[in-house]
């Protein structure tokens, strides 16, 4: 051998002989040596020492196969090794240093090095070997990446990061390479192991520490834990001591490697000198075993052996299982059994392998043979304790190359047996059977090869059987055979040869042998009586946990393959169990299998394991995406579908594993982790013929995903179906706890009929009422084709069987619903059948049903959906009172409960169809009455909007209601939500009348009867007391008293309380609660009967309350009642802040941590920071921020507010509406630095979002408000540049804001115009006081117009200014492009919160904006003309554009300049003085519009002006007549180029047909009136992008009157005045429409003829028919008639009113405005 360096790292001294150890191929070189006898001879080394940098140091090698323990460190001197060991190359320690002490123990490194002092190398037998020295340049850890190819640092042995100091910290940090001063510094902070265990980013940066390094060094750190984890799991339990034992008593075998031998001294070996092959392979093999080995401490899993003469192909063993001791002769029928290892000899050539194979067999036949008894030899199979490191008996397996060189290897009988016994030999000994051994962790296939010896008696009887063996030759590569035959028998376990002096005795024995052969063969010939076990019992206990019925609450996931025709007619207990999933492994199961059947009966969603394990990632939300899953059954097609056209084909298994395997897993974990909670479904496996591996797949990986079969059944009606099952399976679990869980050997029909026997309902039809007065058959298949609606049929819950209810199940229905829980309609039931108390009946239940026969009667107010409001506080009741409604009126309405989760429009559709089903005239439908809870405004609206165009669209025509909404809902203010609607609206409160005072007390001296403690009855109880606070305080206390605070589940109270308080509707999923507290990991089988309450402590389980959602069955918790949980919060805090309650539950990562429910547990924890509250949700007032964060702004000032917040930011996920409530936080506290920056950052997340933009602006504009509030006398003039540039920044901003809207197609945003206004007017004030701009003598701001709109710029400020003069110049046009955007979008849209403002008492500007945008408006544009009006100006301009500006401020000044500000003054109470102002703004413009042209905008405003003075007064000499209008207004039909909407409205005032003008058709006046009526829809479409109508409701401006030229334009105003009552009451007139009732308002308005055709309106202009706008599209009558009806004029065209069909009042439905 040549020796070479080992590179940089290493250097090799004394070069005679060497060996490269570079890398792997070094590692397998020296494994390869085979070490001679040594004899030591000692050189110097003269290389430095690594650790210690000094020279002559000295390096031990060990180079045989021990291991050293510490007495070896340090050792110049090794121990021999004998010859064919293979050298393990240690290098010796003397000095011992703690890591590298740990390195040198291990039994898997590879190579070590040290420092000792001094360095030798040693020679053998005249061979130099080398010895690897470590140059001082090379740290220790390089030594030890050498350790092993795939892993190097992974050392069993290497010392726990716990036991690591400072120094060793260190070595690992060097090793990492961060970069060396954060490495001193964490060195001298004496970060020792444990410390660097609990790193965390906080610690870092507080060093110093940059983002990047610290990124690094916590992935590895978190990498470094890992793999000791991972190891210490891996890591054999023998102690040190044990090892070291091993080590001296063995010093020759390496450890863990399995010596192959027989049990009788084994004479099969071959003859002569070991070959060179052999050994190589004796070598490999110790490697190979020292690998694989398991720990000897280690407890392995017992396996049965195949049963004796089986051909069974489906048995299987499991690798590294055990199976029993090899035994010896027992009843001589039950085999005796022999193991042999066979790894080696497996690999060796033909001959080779089929002498030691036949050897081995017929040694052990000849011996089972002779004594009579039944054997099996296995091969595979641990056969000896001398292999260290194995356990005896362990299934390892050997790899077949050629089965046939097996077979053919017993045709040494004929040369092993002598002749006369030759072909009974042949028949006792059986051919091999390939027993093929499955792992779970690798698909390498290996077999354990066995042979059965069967000795009946009619072959053997009076014979005896020696035999001479076959033994491969090394040196003449041949086999030769033993020369005597000899006599083996079977001694215990071993096949021994019959001892010389025993022969005769033994042959004397032959009779007695035989003897006992023919008994025990004729005893096994007797066959057992099979007791059947009881699988009835069996199967009711696994599927319903030993109750007497299925409960219905349990989910089932079934998992079955091909079900033949025959067996379809026994899966009928299918049909009633409540399936969530199938996974289908059948092809032709849509064509002729289970999903055939059941789809006959059930709605379905079929997927393909790709689609449905990938859902999860689509767009939808969570929420609808679960509950879509949950209301019909999903069929995932497995293997394809033979019958589909697509791309999803049958695949073979390997196939399957290659290309599906992965989509089964992701949708089981999906299963398991995001839709179904542990405890709550079952797995059935239904095996209903042959299986194959991928339905074995699907078992391992719910075992895996569920933690054990607890939850898992299998049913068999085949024991060959099962077997083959189970044997695959078993690599998961043990046979026996297969068993414990299966259902095998049973009929199926009998199965069918059993469980059906446990269904907890009978099957029976469900009914719904008709219009006939009868009912009709509701199929389940139609039910959930309706999946949006929970169907309340007449004859609910009446398929239950009561004698299944027992006492105490009865009792705890009804406490559940007296604890606070939902009501159910199994508790209207129950009290329906007297089988508990009576359902108090509140007197706002009786209110409703009134409101509810008003409706259906009609009263005045029919449309096509009618909505019924019951606003209500929490625990009140209110629920329970729509409940009620609907249960009394089941039978005579269609009811139904509405899941909020699914779309309006899919909600709609169903409900169509809901009310038609089974109704032969839809004309004739029963109303449909819809329930629908805790509902969001928005959705509510969109729901009535689609139902009416659903109904319009139908042409259908009835005098009652199509569909009824009972709007149930939570507000903390239902009396004033009463008050503002009180035709349609029930509050229901807290407070109890006499009469329900007393129904309540008798309700609870009855209850306490039934032994009811008051404190399981809570929620009850205060009602009782009406919510009292002092009560309720009071009683929290008492519960209180005694609690254990530090406890976890008095953690999770308080933090289920701070949500429950401050988030309306949260909850904490049960899922979330096992996690806290630790309950997630019970998996024992008791565990079925699991109680989360359990588990809590008393005071918690009064607390709590379970709530159950109806669909899904999924649990959470909630506190009993907000005011309880408010309490809660107070008492159990203490002296805990609630921001450091709120922190600490940031930190908590197992809930944050747990998948299941995630997505709503993130929800509550977003709406606890920055959900605000609204009165229109029902809130008590308008928050500026959430009222948690509000409260601790309060309670503990902003900047704890701020940190939580920065917290949670940071938490979940650097969220930027967090940054954005920072900002929003901080500006609010004038910190504006802190304002920039977390606006920045929200920016950064979304640049293009209009609020986020907003707000940046937001930032600007009250810093810029703040300097200027607080700027003195002393202020520099760079301070006032710097105030300047703040302004115009927020300007900037909002501009941006509002380019953003523009591209938002789903919200319209308009708060950056009005942003920029408030900021560009406010700049104008703080201009205006500048000593520049002062004003003049007459009061006006004449320098400063001169500079706003002209090139004059002062000296003063020329320069200092330079920056800023182009964006102060572009200032004036700016607001004026705001100020007009603002003005059109007022004029769409209604502005109904204007009038309930005005009655109240005025709030800020902010307000103002939001509820009186109109006076807002008018507000601004005076401020804004206010500074650019000067007479010097216009006089020096000499009647240039400048003065025509300055004319158009002073229109703006007096009010007009713009759409809305000129039709403000119709709001005007007093119309003279309006009157008055209007023909003032008139005198600004020309006497002679027609000569002198005015601009687009001006001209508008003029015409406008006009027809408002004619509205307040009709004689004034001001106005001109409408021709002449006309006249002016043509330019909006003739100019080409595009002009405002307002230009087009006003077209359509105009040119609408005038008895006294147009007595003549004139078709050219229907093309402008075409023109703009077109025009105005394209404009109203582009305005209102993609939302809802229902968001942005368009404004009616005036009405067609019955006068002529101006006068016939009446404003709605006039309308308003004419109705009486408060405005509540106004509203409700025009809500139902009975403002048309009032004679006033008939005599001013007048009534148009059109016609209706296919549900659309028409009115004729001049000579053209027009389309026209019903208010409502269920307005219009079905089918073609004449109508009649009011006509209103809009910036979206022309609108219909009061539509009724002409000549035929009877029939007319009065319009629902």
């Amino acid at each position: 051998m040549e020796l070479s360096s080992l590179g940089p790292t290493f250097q090799a001294q004394g070069c005679e002989t060497g060996l490269t150890l570079a890398g792997k191929s070094g590692i397998e070189e020296l494994n390869s040596l085979t070490w001679k006898k040594p004899s030591f001879q000692k050189v110097p080394c003269t290389s430095a020492c690594a650790v210690s940098g000094a020279r002559g140091a000295s390096v031990t090698l060990c180079a045989w196969g021990s291991r050293p323990d510490d007495s070896d460190l340090g050792l110049e001197t090794g121990e021999a090794g004998e010859e064919g060991d293979t050298p393990t190359a240690v290098l010796g320690l003397r000095q011992q240093h703690p890591a590298l002490l740990e390195l040198v123990r291990s039994p898997k490194t590879a190579f070590y090095a040290g420092c000792t002092g001094s360095c030798s190398f040693y020679t053998w037998n005249s061979e130099a070997v080398s010895v690897a020295v470590v140059p001082p340049q090379a740290p220790w850890m390089e030594l030890a990446r050498l350790q092993t190819p795939a892993e190097p640092a992974q050392n069993d042995r290497t010392l726990p990061v716990n036991k690591w100091n400072e120094n060793d910290v260190k070595c690992w940090l060097e090793s990492t390479g961060i970069k060396k001063e954060y490495v001193e510094k964490l060195y001298a902070e004496e970060v020792t192991g444990p410390v660097l265990m609990d790193l965390d980013e906080s610690f870092l940066k507080d060093m110093g520490m940059k983002g990047g390094q610290i990124h690094m060094l916590i992935r590895k750190r978190n990498k470094l834990l890992q793999v000791q984890e991972n190891e210490q799991q891996a890591k054999p339990s023998s102690s040190k001591v044990s090892d070291k034992t091993d080590a001296q008593t063995d010093p020759v075998r390496p450890r863990n490697a399995p010596a192959e031998g027989t049990s009788s001294g084994d004479s099969c070996g071959p003859v002569g000198k070991t070959s060179r092959d052999n050994t190589a392979a004796t070598s490999g093999k110790r490697q190979r075993r020292s690998n694989n080995s398991q720990s000897t401490d280690e407890v392995l899993e017992l396996s049965n052996c195949r049963p004796f003469r089986s051909q069974n192909t489906d048995f299987k063993y499991v690798k590294n299982r055990v199976l029993a001791p090899e035994s010896g002769v027992n009843d001589l029928i039950t085999p005796c059994h022999e193991y042999k290892s066979f790894a080696i000899a497996a690999e060796l050539n033909k001959n080779q392998l089929q002498s030691k194979f036949a050897c081995e067999v017929i040694r052990f036949a000849s011996a089972c043979m002779n004594i009579r008894t039944n054997g099996t030899i296995h091969f595979g199979i641990m056969d000896s304790v001398v292999d260290n490191g194995w356990k005896h008996g362990q299934i390892i397996g050997i790899k077949v190359k050629e089965r046939e060189y097996y077979v053919d290897a017993l045709d040494y009988i004929e040369k092993c047996f002598a002749e006369n016994v030759q072909e009974i030999a042949r028949k006792c000994i059986h051919p091999p059977v390939f027993v093929e051994v499955i792992s779970k962790d690798s698909q390498e296939q290996r077999f354990v090869v066995e042979v059965d010896i069967e000795p009946t008696l009619s072959l053997v009887k009076n014979r005896v059987f020696e035999v001479c063996l076959p033994k491969y030759n090394e040196d003449s590569q041949k086999v030769t055979m033993t020369k005597d035959r000899t006599l083996y028998q079977r001694l215990g376990a071993k096949s021994e040869p019959v001892k010389h002096n025993d022969v005769f005795a033994f042959y004397t024995g032959l009779q007695d042998r035989d003897a006992q052969r023919e008994k025990a063969e004729l005893s096994s010939a007797e066959v057992p009586t099979e007791i059947p076990q009881n699988l009835g019992r069996k199967l009711s206990i696994l599927l319903n946990d030993g109750k007497s019925y299925i409960d219905d609450s349990l989910r089932y996931i079934l998992v079955t393959n091909r079900c033949e025709k025959d067996n379809l007619n026994y899966i009928n207990f299918l049909m009633h169990l409540n399936i969530f999933c199938v996974f289908d492994f059948d092809e032709d199961s849509n064509v002729s299998g289970l999903y055939s059947k059941y789809k006959e009966h059930h709605a379905t969603r079929s997927y393909f394991l790709p689609d449905f394990s990938n859902e999860s990632k689509t767009g939808i939300p969570p929420s609808q995406k679960h509950s879509s899953l949950f209301d019909q059954t999903s069929w995932i097609f497995c293997n394809g579908r033979s019958d589909f056209l697509g791309n999803e084909k049958p695949c073979d298994e390997n196939t399957w594993i290659r290309t599906k395997k992965t989509y089964l897993k992701k949708a089981i974990i999906r299963i398991c982790d995001e839709i179904l909670p542990k405890r709550s479904f079952i797995v059935l496996f239904l095996l209903l013929s042959p299986v194959q591996k991928p339905l074995v797949d699907t078992f391992q990986e719910f075992y895996s995903e569920m933690n054990g079969t607890e939850y898992i059944v299998c049913i068999a009606e085949s024991r060959d179906n099962y077997e083959k099952w189970a044997n695959l399976a078993q690599t998961s679990c043990s046979i026996e706890t297969l068993e414990q869980c299966s259902i095998v050997g049973m009929k199926l029909s009998h199965v069918d009929a059993t469980i059906q026997a446990m269904l907890p309902s009978m099957a029976q039809p469900r009914h719904l009422p008709v219009s006939s007065r009868g009912v009709c058959t509701l199929s389940s298949l139609e039910e959930e084709k309706l999946f949006s609606l929970e169907i309340l049929c007449v004859d609910q819950c009446d398929d239950i069987k009561l004698d299944f209810l027992t006492e105490k199940e009865i009792q705890e229905i009804e406490q559940n619903f007296y604890r606070g829980r939902k009501i159910i309609w199994k508790n209207f039931w129950l009290a329906d059948k007297r089988c508990c108390g009576e359902i108090i009946e509140r007197e706002a239940c009786q209110d409703a049903s009134k409101l509810l026969d008003d409706i259906l009667r009609g009263s005045g107010h029919n449309c096509s959906v009618a909505k019924l409001k019951i606003f209500h506080h929490p625990g009140s009741g209110g629920s329970t009172i729509a409940r009620q409604v609907l249960w009394k009126r089941r039978k005579h309405l269609r009811c139904a409960v509405i899941k909020t989760s699914y779309s309006p429009a899919t909600v709609c559709e169903h409900a169509l169809a809901f009310r038609e089903y089974e109704e032969k005239e839809i004309s004739h439908c029963l109303p449909v009455l819809l329930l629908i809870e805790d509902y969001d405004e928005d959705y509510l609206e969109e729901l009535r909007y689609e139902l009416i165009d659903a109904v319009a669209s139908r042409k259908i025509n009835s005098p009652r209601p199509y569909f009824i909404l009972l709007c149930c809902r939570r507000s903390n203010d239902p009396e004033r939500l009463c008050k503002a609607s009180p035709l349609d609206t029930v509050a229901v409160t807290h407070k109890l009348t006499d009469s329900e005072k007393s129904l309540f007390r008798t309700k609870l001296e009855k209850l306490k009867q039934k032994d009811v403690k008051p404190e399981f009855i809570l929620t009850f109880v205060l009602m009782c007391e009406e919510f009292n606070e002092t009560y309720v305080r009071d009683f929290v206390e008492h519960i209180l008293q005694d609690i254990d605070r530090s406890s976890r589940d008095t953690r999770l109270m308080c933090y289920v309380a701070l949500l429950n308080f401050y988030v309306p509707n949260s909850y904490v999923s049960l899922s979330h609660c096992e996690a806290f507290l630790g309950l997630g990991v019970y998996t024992e089988r008791t565990s079925r009967a699991y109680d989360f309450k359990s588990h809590l402590s008393e005071q918690a389980r009064m607390i709590f309350i379970e709530l159950r959602e109806s669909t899904t069955y999924i649990s959470s918790v909630q506190i009993i009642h907000c005011l309880v949980a408010k309490e809660i919060l107070h008492q159990l805090s203490g002296n805990e802040p609630q921001s450091q309650l709120a922190m600490t539950l940031l930190q908590e990562k197992t809930l944050f941590g747990n998948r299941f429910g995630r997505d709503e547990f993130i929800k509550f924890i977003r709406d606890l920071f920055i959900r605000r509250d609204k009165r229109s949700r029902g809130d008590n007032t308008d928050t500026l921020f959430s009222p948690f964060i509000e409260h601790v702004c309060k309670a503990e000032g902003c900047e704890k507010a701020i940190a939580i917040l920065k917290a949670a930011y940071e938490l979940l996920g650097k969220d930027p509406f967090f940054a954005q409530q920072l900002a929003r936080l901080h500006y609010n506290n004038e910190k504006f630095k802190d304002a920039e920056y977390w606006a920045g950052v929200a920016k950064f997340h979304l640049p293009n979002d209009s609020f986020i933009l907003d707000t940046e602006g937001q930032v600007y504009r009250k810093w810029f408000s703040f300097t200027v509030d607080k700027m003195t006398q002393e202020d520099t003039p760079e301070s006032i540049i710097q105030k300047i540039e703040i302004a115009l920044k927020a300007m900037k901003c909002f501009r941006a804001a509002q380019q953003a809207a523009k591209a938002e197609r789903d919200s319209m945003n308009n708060a950056g115009y009005f942003g920029e206004v408030e900021v560009g007017c406010r700049l104008l004030r703080f201009l205006s006081t500048i000593y520049v701009f002062r004003r003049n003598p007459e009061g006006e701001y004449s320098e400063l117009v001169k500079y706003l709109i002209t090139d004059y710029i002062p000296k003063d400020i020329e320069k200092p200014w330079g920056r800023l003069h182009s964006r102060l110049k572009g200032l004036r046009q700016n607001l004026y492009n705001a100020l007009e955007w603002i003005s059109e979008d007022l004029s769409y849209f209604q502005t109904d919160k204007t009038h309930e403002k005005e009655e109240e008492d005025e709030k800020d500007e902010k307000e103002e904006q939001i509820y009186n945008p109109r006076k807002w408006l008018k507000r601004q544009s005076e401020v804004y003309a206010k500074f650019f009006i000067s007479a010097s100006l216009i006089e020096e301009s000499n009647g240039g554009p400048e003065s025509q500006l300055i004319r158009r401020m002073n229109i703006y000044k007096s009010g007009g300049g713009s759409v809305t500000n000129i039709l403000s003054f119709l709001t005007d109470k007093k119309e003279n003085r309006s009157a008055e102002k209007i023909e003032k703004i008139l005198s600004f413009y020309t006497e002679n519009p027609q000569r002198d042209r005015l601009e687009d905008n001006d001209l508008i405003n003029y015409i406008l002006c006009h027809i408002t003075l004619a509205c307040l007064a009709p004689g004034s000499a001001k106005l001109l007549p409408v021709q002449t209008l006309r006249e002016l207004s043509i330019r909006f039909f003739k100019g080409k180029r595009p002009f405002p909407a307002s230009a087009y409205f006003l077209l359509t005032l105009l040119y609408w047909p005038d008895e006294a003008l147009d007595k003549e058709p004139n078709p050219e006046k229907d093309e402008i009136l075409n023109l703009a009526l077109q025009t105005l829809k394209r404009l109203y479409d582009i305005k209102m992008k993609d939302v809802p109508t229902r968001k942005k409701r368009i404004y009616t401006h005036f009405f067609l009157g019955k006068g002529y030229g101006l006068r016939k334009i009446v404003h709605k105003t006039k309308i308003e005045k004419l109705i009486s009552g408060s405005l509540d009451e106004r509203r409700m007139k025009w809500l139902h429409g009975t403002v048309w009732n009032i004679g006033e308002i008939r005599d001013i308005l007048k009534r148009v003829s059109g016609w209706t055709k296919d549900r659309n309106l028409f009115i004729r202009g001049h000579v053209k028919e027009f389309p026209i706008l019903p208010l409502h599209r269920d307005s219009v009558p079905p089918g073609n008639e004449n109508v009649t009806f009011y006509l209103g004029f809009s910036f979206n065209g022309l609108v219909a009113f009061n539509i009724e069909v002409e000549n035929n009042p009877t029939v007319s439905r009065v319009q629902n405005i």
